[in-house]
């Protein structure tokens, strides 16, 4: 019970701090305490033109200051009814219904007292509130008439009031509507954030499980089948054994490479050492062994499509090499009009692309596969039992961001 008053206590508190931060509000509240203090005065002047100075004006007079004083020096309305504000409002309705009694002119002056009590008290005790100031101002107008019939007297007074009021509880309840919708907004525009950090993060890092296969995982992969090799042939080819030995060397410095630039932007070392995509794919073809040719007019490649097209290269030929079984590879880069296609082909043993190669470590043609997409672009592999696979990559020359 003790923390559900505590959140109902903290919702008024935010709920005025809102109403305070209103500019509307305010404004509002000026322009009610303004006519209220412009009808003050305007009624005392009334008494005094009318009827000079007789017994009841210093009353009159004293009761129009502590009126004033009342009013300027109570609380800020606010959207709870706390005993200090209901005391404070009674005070001040006491003093104006005994100004009233002494003076009708006095009357006028309940119009902002019906905004007063509307805001500060419950609905309830409001409509009471407005109906006992009513009657007051229809008591203050049969006597000014001066007992003169005049159906107005009685009708408009209610009439009017009924009017304020029902506009005031239609605006309050807009602006309830308006901020619970508004919260609802902030609400939902902090899940969505949440949700965009959570879809970017989980992007995030399948980009950099596919940065790491197709990098560190394939050099790891393949120094281990180059030691294996060398261990294998230590004792009866020395010279082949020392040559996988320096080749598993130039691997690994080759990763170690590839985890520095890890460190700095993930950008793939061969890019970084410039000389563009055509100069990269020719290393790397160098050092797997496969041929490498340029056809078409070379044409500029954004970053990201430049690393893409490496890694998928990479990781097609570190699949040939532990796969394919092949005696020859090659990789073909061709320029069209509209998209750039890598061609990476091998005679080796081939496989079914309907199944999933190399058993539990098939993550490379999906994740090159990922790649091409997120440039707009397609993979293909052709590829039958016996006879080799193509595996072909294209993407726009405009890709999509």
């Amino acid at each position: 019970m003790r923390r559900s008053e505590q959140r109902a206590d903290q919702k008024d508190h935010d709920m005025e701090q809102d109403v305070e931060q209103d500019p509307d509000a305010r404004r509002l509240a000026r322009i009610m305490h303004t006519a209220f203090f412009l009808l003050l005065g305007a009624s005392l002047a009334r008494f005094l033109l009318r009827h000079g100075w007789e017994a009841r004006s210093p009353w009159i007079v004293a009761l129009t200051g502590a009126l004033a004083s009342l009013y300027l020096l109570g609380p800020a309305p606010g959207t709870r009814a706390t005993p200090r504000r209901i005391a404070w409002l009674g005070t001040v309705v006491a003093v104006w219904a005994l100004l009233v009694v002494l003076a009708p002119s006095f009357a006028w002056c309940a119009v902002p007292l019906f905004y007063t009590g509307l805001r500060t008290l419950p609905p309830r005790a409001a409509l009471g509130l407005v109906a006992l100031l009513t009657a007051f101002v229809v008591f203050a107008q049969v006597r000014l008439a001066h007992g003169g019939w005049d159906p107005n007297l009685i009708v408009a007074p209610p009439a009017v009031a009924a009017l304020a009021t029902g506009v005031f509880v239609y605006a309050d309840r807009q602006a309830a509507r308006q901020r619970a919708l508004i919260d609802d907004l902030i609400r939902t525009r902090r899940e969505l954030a949440a949700i965009e950090r959570r879809e970017g993060t989980l992007a995030e890092r399948q980009r950099l499980s596919m940065e790491i296969h197709d990098t560190l995982a394939q050099g790891l992969s393949s120094q281990r089948m180059l030691l294996q090799a060398a261990d294998r042939t230590w004792d009866g080819d020395p010279e082949t054994a020392r040559r996988h030995v320096r080749t598993a060397a130039s691997i690994a410095e080759r990763n170690l490479a590839e985890a520095r630039r890890f460190v700095h932007d993930l950008a793939p070392a061969d890019l970084a050492e410039g000389g563009g995509l055509e100069e990269a794919l020719r290393g790397l073809a160098a050092r797997e062994s496969a041929a490498f040719r340029v056809d078409g007019v070379p044409a500029a490649l954004p970053d990201r499509a430049q690393s893409a097209l490496l890694r998928i290269a990479q990781g097609a030929l570190a699949n040939i090499r532990e796969h394919a079984g092949a005696a020859s590879a090659a990789v073909t880069l061709t320029y069209l009009d509209d998209q750039v296609v890598l061609d990476v082909a091998d005679d080796g043993r081939g496989f079914d692309p309907a199944d999933r190669p190399g058993g539990v470590r098939g993550h490379g043609l999906p994740a090159m596969r990922v790649r091409a997409e997120q440039l707009g672009g397609t993979l293909a592999v052709e590829s039958v039992p016996g006879e080799g696979t193509v595996l072909s990559a294209a993407i726009p020359l405009d890709p999509e961001p």
